[in-house]
């Protein structure tokens, strides 16, 4: 309730006040008693021999473990005049709160770093984690993780008010034209209205599925870092016994309108000029995943300031820059929550409610990502033909045993109707813009995959000779189309090979399907 211009004035003067007394202590290593450490000053409005005179009611502020944050910092190459500068040259700029914990943000005016207030569990649980946080960093700096600079408490008045500085995800200088948090989770994880009437809301789970039903495409390098950071991640969180955890993304589109782009460049060019001198090491959503050094030539041009953001593409083949950071880690697993999943469990299926136990937690959050929300596309570097024959030539030594035993008839009218028909080039153009996508897990397989593959498993428990001898009549003894459904397997129920033809495409026999489940 304390007027956020006097909280903001608070912030700025404590901070100010420790950072610079914190410089005048000699350096050394970071011994497990630095991270239980409270210091407390207070900051009378008259001011006093160590602190200056100020015009907000008096306060106590309060610096939890100022050494071992010191070194945090100093991992992430913060010098103590650059944090400094960051948080006490400008008045600090309130957002709106998108979250329901009723947190007060406020981010510095260069854009480099968050302060959002905590409760004060929240910042017990953090005090607890500092020595397994500090371990992880040492060990692995480029993370998804939340980049915790500093923990601090303002009381005044008979109120504590305990803050958190943090790494910035989402930069202003960039118009993010979607803004999502993810959980992994579908029960009630659609944005309220209230929230959607605002200028740049906040989505969910459910609006993600709706808008961008087909994920987003990176290419396969990208892809693979990014996965590989979110699992490492997701595994540190889960060893804290944490959940509850979201996926910040947000996403701005380089194709939209010139004019639009124009005018954002005008109205936020001292923004990235400011931006362009970057402070802190591997703060940058592509320095998480990949390091510095990376950008995304690939997707973006010379002249784009990419701030940092990881290259992708939408299913309609727009441009991308997405911006990403794990939020909210600072929740445990504890009573409380342990009881909200029980009765969330009871009204509603127990596996799609957001409170989960974390090792469960963890993996819905990948399984979600990697299946509806991140997906990989492969680049064609060899030309349609070249392609078509090397998929030939990988298919032939998969199947050679199927491929002796069709007729050669069969075999040529086959061969005809590939040549003829559509080129592989085309084919993968299709994959690309439909659901079936052969290198990815689907997450729920349609009504007539499903059909397909209760066929295929019903029919392997078959004796595999006797199945084929079988089959063999009805498979081949037509060349003009495969039957409706039938199912042939390899070696030990190995590979299972399902043709598909819905009565309209028995009429023309180009438009066939071949589903192979591995």
């Amino acid at each position: 309730q304390t007027a956020s211009s006097a909280i903001k004035g608070a912030i700025q003067l404590g901070i100010g006040y420790t950072v610079g007394n914190l410089t005048s202590k000699p350096d050394r290593d970071v011994l497990m008693q630095d991270f239980y450490v409270v210091e407390s000053v207070f900051l009378p409005s008259e001011g006093s021999n160590l602190t200056p005179a100020h015009h907000y009611p008096d306060f106590r502020f309060k610096t939890y473990a100022p050494l071992a944050f010191r070194y945090f910092r100093e991992l992430f190459g913060i010098k103590p005049g650059d944090y400094l500068y960051s948080i006490c040259s400008e008045p600090l700029i309130e957002l709106s709160n998108p979250g329901a914990s009723g947190s007060l943000f406020f981010v510095t005016s260069d854009d480099e770093f968050i302060i959002k207030t905590v409760q004060h569990k929240e910042a017990e649980f953090l005090q607890k984690l500092l020595p397994g946080y500090y371990m992880n960093l040492n060990q692995n700096p480029r993370t998804l993780l939340p980049k915790f600079y500093g923990l601090y408490c303002v009381q005044s008045g008979g109120i504590n008010i305990r803050i958190v500085v943090m790494n910035n995800v989402l930069p202003r200088a960039l118009k993010m034209h979607f803004t999502y948090d993810l959980k992994g989770s579908t029960y009630k994880r659609r944005a309220s209205r209230k929230e959607r009437e605002k200028s740049n809301p906040t989505f969910k789970d459910l609006d993600f599925l709706q808008d961008m039903h087909e994920g987003l495409y990176f290419d396969s390098e990208t892809h693979s870092a990014l996965m590989k950071t979110l699992q490492r991640d997701c595994r540190v969180l889960e060893s804290f016994k944490i959940m509850d955890y979201s996926l910040l993304l947000g996403i701005h589109i380089l194709n939209c309108n010139m004019k639009e782009k124009e005018g954002e460049c005008s109205q936020s060019t001292s923004d990235a000029k400011r931006h362009g001198g970057q402070k802190v090491l591997y703060s940058t959503a592509m320095e998480s995943i990949q390091g510095p050094g990376k950008s995304g030539d690939s997707v973006t041009t010379k002249t784009t300031n990419t701030m940092g953001g990881i290259p992708a593409k939408s299913h309609k083949g727009e441009k991308l820059l997405l911006f990403m950071g794990i939020i909210d880690i600072l929740q445990s697993y504890r009573l409380m929550k342990k009881l909200e999943h029980s009765w969330k469990a009871l009204v509603y299926d127990g596996d799609t409610v957001s409170v989960h136990r974390p090792s469960f937690y963890a993996d819905r959050f990948l399984k979600f990502m990697n299946a509806r929300v991140f997906k990989k596309v492969q680049a064609l570097k060899s030309s349609p033909s070249k392609k078509r024959c090397n998929s030939i030539t990988a298919l032939k030594a998969a199947s050679q045993e199927i491929v002796c035993a069709v007729s050669q008839e069969w075999k040529e009218e086959k061969h005809g109707i590939l040549a003829e028909g559509q080129s592989y080039a085309s084919l993968d153009e299709e994959v690309l813009g439909s659901h079936h996508r052969p290198d990815l897990v689907p997450s729920t397989p349609s009504l007539f995959e499903a059909a397909s593959l209760a066929t295929t498993i019903s029919s392997s428990s078959l004796n595999v000779d006797e199945h084929c001898q079988r089959d063999r009549p009805t498979l081949y003894s037509s060349s003009k189309g495969l039957p409706s459904s039938s199912t042939f397997t390899l070696g030990d129920s190995a590979i299972y090979l399902t043709s598909e033809q819905s009565t309209l495409e028995m009429e023309n026999d180009n438009a066939s399907v071949l589903d192979v489940y591995l």
